[in-house]
């Protein structure tokens, strides 16, 4: 097992050089000269008020120093990675907020046995030394079922009662008055993680290790092991199995909730969760909640306190009062805090209507056009040779793209097919491109259908209330301008507008008096195959294929492939 990469300066300096970057981006905080203490810049402030200090080993980045500011800590002491602060700071930070004239000082410590130590020995230093100092230890680990000598484990509920504390404080209340109802809240708060892989240390191997289809129930923000390993569930099922255990009443760590009850939820990122995992995780709480009758009076989602880059979640569930919910709303100028609305998490929300489609020319366009059946047959005839050739185009495309050319066309032949067979296709050519262009943009996927659909949309303006054969070669030119705006390719580019400008060029000749479709269709779709071929001599300038060297782009642009060929197929459909 090899040692994880780390992107910092030195494994001795990365506690001090994290929290020295955070102090650097964020002017309310200061740093304690001498120690790894970040403190609220005004310290004057507190004058009279209570000053709150937490801390705790470093790697639970934003916690702890992201929660200092206004209206939550005063300050906080950082030990190194996943190790606890040493005395003498925790010590330092004491002093300097006593002598800033802090009407008291509450230590808020999570529940390990080295913070309870540290800090427990600080507070009796600087009672000695006559400062009025109280500590609050919070445990709100809701993993283990039966209780343990060393009590609940400390996690990301401890920022909940920064919070509360810090509104309290901000609002003048006595020492004795924070600790007696952070203590109350703390009671009523339960946390349990779930981990997709380990976190490691600069500089060591990982903690643990979990297979490939594994996941670990209740495990801590250090790595220590959890209660349970299961395989891989889906969001909703890992969910409702850490709420399930959570509100065991055999579980002694349980958080009792009945329906009725109003919480607040955080939905904590471990480390290394993606936001998109983490939107999922945490829509699935709220509907499972509201499933049981629980009202989330407030939920906080993002990163609160983490496990270096560990691949997991936690969900802290608070019991909530007004009074609660009033603190947890209040102002604060901590950087970590999120800018939290004050209203309910709900997944009842009324979605707003869809807009009505605008009043476009293109809907009532009455121009005289081909006949349904003859649409039909040449769009039959499109969608047969995509089908066929489905194979053909993914394999060009992996030598230059991600190898579903042929994929992403058959989706759009396979829906143009279905579309036809559950109604007739506009008859007028504006309606029947324009129609395509929206079925395409929903149907096809990818930078294809996209494109396509811009040329479509664009090659049905110059289409209404006309009837003239001209009005081709314009939608030609226009769809092509608009692919060139907004894609940025441009022909020679090795893309499909090679074909598509080589096919412009011949039909221009349907601007003359005497042009006859056939014929100039014929000569056009020759000018798009020998432009499609031409493009293995080219090298790539938009799209995946120009990251790729030129010497490896032996084969035909499979987009520009696939327009030559759509535009055959479109002369053999109109020749049948």
């Amino acid at each position: 097992m090899e040692v994880p990469k780390k992107l910092v300066n030195s494994v001795a300096g990365c506690a001090d050089d994290s929290l020295a970057g955070l102090v650097a981006c964020n002017p309310g905080l200061r740093l304690l000269q001498g120690h790894r203490v970040a403190l609220r810049a005004d310290l004057a402030a507190i004058r009279g008020r209570v000053a709150l200090l937490s801390g705790g080993g470093s790697g639970h980045e934003p916690a702890h120093a992201g929660y200092v500011g206004k209206g939550m800590l005063t300050g906080v002491v950082a030990g190194a990675v996943f190790t606890s602060p040493a005395v003498g700071s925790i010590l330092a930070a004491i002093r300097a907020v006593t002598q800033a004239g802090a009407a008291g000082t509450l230590l808020i410590v999570k529940n390990y046995t080295g913070d309870r130590l540290n800090f427990g020995l600080a507070l009796e230093r600087a009672r000695a030394e006559g400062a009025d100092v109280r500590m609050v230890v919070v445990g709100d680990d809701s993993a283990f079922a039966a209780p343990k000598k060393a009590g609940r484990r400390g996690l990301c509920g401890t920022v909940l009662i920064h919070k509360v504390a810090g509104a309290l404080a901000e609002a003048g209340a006595t020492l004795n008055e924070i600790v007696e109802k952070v203590s109350a809240a703390a009671k009523a708060m339960g946390t349990l993680g779930l981990s997709l892989s380990p976190c490691s240390v600069p500089g060591s191997k990982p903690t643990f290790q979990l297979a490939d289809d594994e996941m670990e129930l209740g495990l801590g923000i250090h790595g220590e092991a959890g209660v349970r390993r299961m395989k891989m569930l889906p969001a909703d099922e890992a969910v409702e199995t850490m709420l399930v255990h959570m509100t065991d009443p055999s579980n002694a760590s349980r958080l009792p909730l009945s329906p009725g009850a109003s919480v607040v939820l955080v939905v904590n990122n471990l480390g290394g969760l993606s936001c998109l995992e983490l939107g999922i995780v945490a829509g699935a709480a709220v509907r499972r909640l509201e499933s049981r009758g629980i009202r989330i009076a407030r939920a906080l989602v993002g990163s609160f306190m983490t496990a270096l880059e560990m691949a997991g979640v936690s969900l802290t569930l608070m019991s909530v009062d007004e009074e609660l919910v009033r603190l947890i709303d209040a102002e604060t100028t901590a950087m970590a805090w999120p800018n939290l609305a004050a209203a309910p998490a709900t997944s009842q929300r009324q979605e707003l209507p869809a807009p009505k489609e605008g009043p476009g020319t293109v809907q009532s366009e009455t121009s005289v056009g081909p006949d349904a059946a003859w649409v039909q047959l040449v769009l039959e005839r499109v969608c047969s040779t995509l089908l066929d050739m489905q194979e053909k185009l993914n394999e060009l495309d992996r030598a230059a793209g991600d190898g579903d050319c042929g994929h992403t066309h058959a989706q759009a032949a396979q829906a143009i097919q279905e579309w036809v067979r559950t109604r007739p296709p506009p008859a007028a050519p504006a309606q029947l491109l324009s129609a395509l262009a929206d079925l395409l943009l929903e149907k096809m996927g990818g930078s294809s259908g996209v494109l396509y659909g811009l040329f479509l949309t664009a090659a049905a303006r110059p289409l209404l209330n006309r009837n003239d054969l001209s009005m081709w070669a314009d939608a030609m030119d226009a769809g092509i301008e608009a692919m060139q705006r907004y894609g940025g390719a441009a022909p020679g580019d090795r893309t499909m507008l090679d074909s598509l400008c080589a096919a412009a060029q011949a039909l221009h000749a349907l601007r003359s008096p005497d042009a006859d479709l056939l014929p100039v269709l014929a000569a056009a779709v020759q000018s798009a195959e020998a432009a499609a071929e031409a493009t293995r001599h080219m090298e790539a300038g938009a799209g995946r294929a120009s990251y790729i060297s030129s010497g490896q782009l032996l084969r035909p642009d499979p987009g520009a492939v696939a327009a030559a060929a759509v535009l055959r197929a479109v002369l053999e459909g109109l020749r049948s």
